[in-house]
């Protein structure tokens, strides 16, 4: 059995960073991913939410803008957690294990890291 993902895709808003005190980083940011819908005939974007961990965390939150073309290479997670109402809740995400900057020049000139 294999958990590996690769996206290529433009940042849907700027990435937020969050500094534990064990020293651990962690960014999080959605990625907007195009899809053809043979069915519909039409573009479809899917979002996918993503979360990059110590060096690449910091790579990503100074250099990743929303807008920014990245590649993502990762596995699919889940978080839990409890909501204030005692339920629990489950969301799916990408680990990230490699970030690749995939900019242009035009993109940069345009002021899109």
């Amino acid at each position: 059995m294999a958990n590996s993902v690769v996206i290529v895709g433009r940042v849907g808003q700027d990435p937020e960073m969050k500094y534990y005190d064990s020293g651990k980083i962690r960014t999080t940011f959605s990625v907007a991913v195009n899809r053809w819908d043979s069915r519909t005939k039409e573009q479809v974007t899917d979002w996918f939410n993503i979360e990059v961990w110590d060096k690449q965390a910091e790579i990503a939150g100074e250099w990743v803008k929303k807008g920014s073309l990245v590649g993502i290479e990762g596995r699919v997670a889940s978080s839990k957690w409890q909501t204030p109402e005692g339920e629990m809740a489950e969301r799916f995400l990408i680990r990230c294990t490699n970030l690749r900057l995939m900019n242009s020049k035009k993109d940069e000139a345009q002021g899109i890291a």
